[in-house]
């Protein structure tokens, strides 16, 4: 009798059906109130005024205008900042340098920061009384109320989302495979392209797609350094609170169906790519060997 009750596991929290029905509704409940029922709001009200209205808001000029500036600010500033989180992983994991603990809080700060701290903090630093201002004007350089101050801002907000899906699955594989490619002769690149980037190209995609997604969403560092001007300087999410402002609801739940229509996308994307092994958390999986004999070939 000692014996069975021995390899009897130790109970768990929410073992009783109760608990665990109770949390599960639980759950599916605060879920279906904080994430469905936003974005079923904002399907029905898009076209609340119909097909037509839906269309007129979506062709308008000043839409289509905050499109183009989302898109194009997504397209400079995702591809830089995924640089840089591929370089600041290689230097975090691959190597032993002083300041290497440095590197990583300095790489966690724009999560602690308020955005809108951020946005004000660039005012500071690139606006007409701030610290490289007049040098700026002098050379009429136009930083702020401009696409390059859209594009810093975003990328400041967005900087740790590649480098934090990538430290953890590098740090996992270790530094075996990098030496020995580097020991039989490859090149540093050669030893990048077919050691490491086959090893980590699902989180390194995961991290792209959530960057993604967070520059076109982002809000509160560039209504800071936008100016908010009208068909100008306006990003999509700065466009919906215009129209919201001005009472024009339809087009405001218009406007923002594309964010969520994203959302909805990315979450996708996102499930799909941690199925093959993305994420921060998952080991390193056996395509370590394959890259190896790819190598050694």
């Amino acid at each position: 009798m000692s014996a069975i009750s021995s390899h009897r596991k130790p109970p768990r929290v929410g073992d009783t059906p109760l608990v665990r029905r109770s949390l599960i509704a639980f759950v599916l409940i605060i879920g279906f109130l904080l994430v469905v029922a936003p974005l079923v709001i904002i399907g029905v009200e898009a076209f609340s005024a119909g097909l037509k209205a839906y269309s007129a808001t979506i062709i308008h000029p000043d839409t289509r205008h905050a499109i183009f500036l989302t898109v194009v600010t997504a397209l400079i500033a995702v591809p830089i900042n995924t640089v840089f989180g591929i370089a600041a992983a290689w230097a975090i994991t691959k190597f032993d340098f002083p300041g290497r603990r440095l590197l990583l809080v300095v790489i966690e700060i724009p999560f602690s920061i308020s955005p809108i701290v951020a946005g004000v903090a660039y005012l500071f630093v690139y606006g007409l009384q701030g610290l490289f201002g007049p040098l700026l004007d002098a050379y009429d350089i136009k930083i702020l109320f401009a696409l390059p101050g859209i594009v810093i801002a975003s990328m400041f907000v967005t900087a740790p989302f590649v480098a934090r899906e990538l430290i953890p699955l590098m740090q996992a594989q270790g530094r075996d495979l990098e030496e020995a490619a580097t020991s039989l002769g490859a090149s540093g690149w050669r030893t990048f392209f077919s050691v490491t980037l086959p090893n980590i190209k699902w989180a390194l995609l995961y991290g792209v797609v959530l960057c993604n997604a967070r520059v076109m969403g982002e809000f509160g560092a560039v209504s800071v350094v936008s100016g908010n001007i009208r068909g100008q300087t306006n990003t999509l999410p700065l466009h919906i609170e215009l129209l919201y402002h001005d009472y024009q609801t339809a087009g405001a739940f218009a406007s923002a169906s594309i964010l969520a229509f994203l959302a909805v996308v990315t979450i996708i994307a996102k499930v799909m790519l941690e199925r093959r092994g993305a994420g921060r958390g998952r080991k390193a999986d056996n395509g370590a060997s394959a890259a190896s004999t790819e190598t050694h070939a």
